[in-house]
């Protein structure tokens, strides 16, 4: 679940892109605890992509799961790691309205511990990433 850093004005994002920070085990192995997104706000979601959303329930807590499919009701959203859950099969579709934005790139911040030339050039090899939609993903979801 991520932590915005950016306001949200009725729904609408003030600006097209915003940060986030991923608490939780839900999308291992695509995303880890402390992974910070930058989130493409109204972004058009398509089945595989990950997005950040409001917790229909709970709309003062951001989630971050994989839209499986679009159902009467609202997005079917699921986590990568089937074994963390809250998602869809806890509370149902998501109303398309609770979908804020897009995932588009992912990157872990430099730990403390990380100070070495070594460590600082496997950091920057591997932090930064782009967030592709997963259709095989999709796919092997939807049948959970």
């Amino acid at each position: 679940m991520p932590e915005l850093s950016q306001e949200i004005d009725r729904g609408r994002a003030v600006l097209p892109f915003g940060l986030a920070e991923v608490t939780g085990p839900s999308m291992v192995p695509t995303l880890h605890h402390g992974d910070r997104l930058v989130v493409q706000y109204g972004a058009r979601t398509r089945p595989g992509d990950v997005i950040v959303l409001r917790h229909p329930f709970q709309q003062d807590l951001l989630v971050v799961k994989r839209a499986v499919e679009l159902r009467e009701s609202g997005w079917w959203v699921l986590g990568d790691n089937g074994y963390a859950g809250g998602d869809s099969t806890d509370y149902g579709a998501v109303p398309e309205e609770l979908v804020l934005g897009r995932v588009r790139f992912r990157y872990r911040p430099l730990g403390p511990d990380r100070r070495s030339p070594l460590a600082v050039l496997r950091w920057a090899l591997s932090a930064a990433r782009l967030v592709f939609p997963d259709r095989s993903a999709s796919r092997r979801l939807r049948a959970r």
